[in-house]
This record gives C-alpha cells, structure tokens and sequence, in this order.
C-alpha cells in the first residue's frame, strides 16, 4: 500500500521544525541502545539504520550500542544448550559465553554494520574486548535464602558489570568520521569475557562520553503511570518518587535507573522512546512530540 504523499508545505514544515534541533545537537554525542522489537522486524530495522546515518550526515556523533538476548537464545537452543535465567539475567558457563561472544560480537554487531553502511553510513563494529576498552569485573547476585532469611551469593558465570571504560577508541573512530556499533561484552584483567547488560553498558558510556543524550529503544510507548498514561517529561526527583511508590517496577526499573544515573553523571537528557515505531531517534530527537519519555538530572 502506498503513502499518501506530503504536500511541499508540509515538507517544508517538517524540514523547519527540525532546524532547532540540528543546530542544537550539531557535533555533540548520542548514545542510542538498540534492541527489542526495533531489531526484529525489516521495516524497523532500515529506518533505525536510516535515522543513525541521517544524524551523522547532519554533524550529530550518535554511537550504537546493540543487545540480542533473543538471537542468543535463539542459538543456544539450535546448539542444545540450556539456557537458564536468575533475577532476569542469563546464567553464562563458558560454553555459552563462546555463543554469546559468536551472536553479539560476530552475528548482531556485524548485520547492524551492514544496515548502517547499506543505507550510506560508514559504521565500524567493536565489542568491549577490543582494546580492552571495557574493562569488567564479576557481577555477584545475591538473594534471601528462606531457611536462614541470609542473604546467599549466587554464580551465574562470566555475566559482568562495567568496571570502567575507555573511550578513546570511540572517540578515535568519531573523529575519523565512523559510526561505532557496540557489543556488550566486557573483559577483565586476566582476559576473560564478560556478557554485560546492554542498558548498563549503553548508559555507562554516555557518562564517559558526557553525551548530549541517551535513548533507549524499549517494546513499550516509554515510561507509563499507573493509569497507563504516558509520562513524557521527568526530573530525577520524579523519578525517584515513582520508583518509591511502585509505579516504576519489574524490567522497567533497571531500565529506568541506568537513565537517572546517566543525568546524574553529566548526560543532558536520557530518553526511552518507543523502538516499534519507525525513524523512533529521529522523531524524538528532531521533532517537537517525540515518542516517549525525556528524563532530566534538573531538581524541581
């Protein structure tokens, strides 16, 4: 089915309206993590390659960090192996570290490079191992252990939290006029591999870059009231208070906190926008509605 086509004013005002916006971000950073359905569907994935080579074209750095918990899953269970899950996070043995490090860092990195440069950007894979530029260390889980109310520390492998970054890699390849995609795997002193939250990874970044934005595609309109209303405009403060009362919760929450860190450590603005509505970073980035909700580190 065709789209009905644009009149030349209405070209003309959607061009203006974006003015503001191009000239306001012009050379800054935009941490974009990428995911969810955004990554599934055809149609999603072109426009979300088209926006990032757009962003670039018009002077704006976006970087692109990837997640892809479902074509892991998918691959472990081609591999018949067992995919087990604590507090929402895949358990990682070896063996399923070496399928995660094959689909992050060689299946997904590589066919979000090919979209990005099919549609005329110039976008160069990395993961966390490369120039050991995201140094990790061992996540431990802990939970209460009904017998004895003890806290116990649970094994879950080599899943990681982020340790530090250095961006100088990714500030390299800005200045050289590429468009960094990154896979979420971190690396330790000894060398071994880490699986890290793509958020954590997306958001921990951002800081270090001291972005102008992080937006995070999520499955959902962005953050929701009890009453299911979209909430399009929050401060730190805000925020705390609905995670205090409930209204933030379940998967939303990490979500949720790796955003308010971000503001808090010199990230302008965090977004999480709507990933199944196609050109998502462009509308919320360069046109007055957006699609989902803008965090900010002001206080009331």
């Amino acid at each position: 089915m065709d789209k009905p086509a644009l009149s030349s004013q209405e070209i003309a005002t959607v061009l203006t309206e974006a003015l503001p916006y191009l000239q306001r971000y012009a050379g800054k950073t935009v941490v974009v993590k990428y995911g969810g359905n955004a990554m599934e569907n055809d149609e999603l994935k072109n426009s979300f390659a088209q926006g990032v080579v757009l962003l670039k074209a018009v002077g704006i750095n976006p970087v692109v960090v990837h997640g892809g918990g479902p074509q892991i899953g998918d691959m472990l269970k081609r591999l018949n192996i067992e995919s087990r899950f604590v507090q929402g996070m895949r358990v990682t043995d070896s063996n399923t570290m070496d399928v995660v490090q094959m689909v992050l860092g060689g299946l997904v990195n590589k066919e979000i490079v090919t979209l990005i440069n099919n549609n005329g950007g110039r976008a160069v894979g990395v993961t966390g191992k490369d120039g050991r530029f995201i140094r990790a260390k061992r996540l431990l889980v802990t939970e209460m252990t009904p017998e004895i109310t003890a806290r116990e520390i649970i094994d879950i492998g080599q899943v990681g939290e982020v340790e530090s970054i250095d961006t100088d890699i990714i500030t390299m390849l800005q200045n050289s006029d590429f468009i960094p995609v990154v896979a979420p795997i971190g690396v330790d002193d000894a060398g071994a591999s880490y699986n890290i939250n793509a958020d954590l990874v997306a958001g921990r970044l951002a800081e270090e870059l001291v972005a102008e934005k992080l937006l995070l595609l999520t499955n959902t309109a962005g953050l929701l009231d009890k009453d299911d209303n979209l909430l399009t405009g929050l401060n730190s403060e805000q925020v705390e208070t609905l995670i205090a009362d409930g209204t933030i919760y379940g998967g939303m929450l990490p979500k949720i906190q790796c955003a308010l860190n971000a503001v808090k450590c010199g990230v302008k603005t965090a977004h999480i926008i709507d990933g199944r509505v196609p050109h998502a970073v462009l509308l919320e980035l360069l046109t007055d509605r957006g699609v989902g909700t803008l965090i900010t580190g002001d206080s009331v």
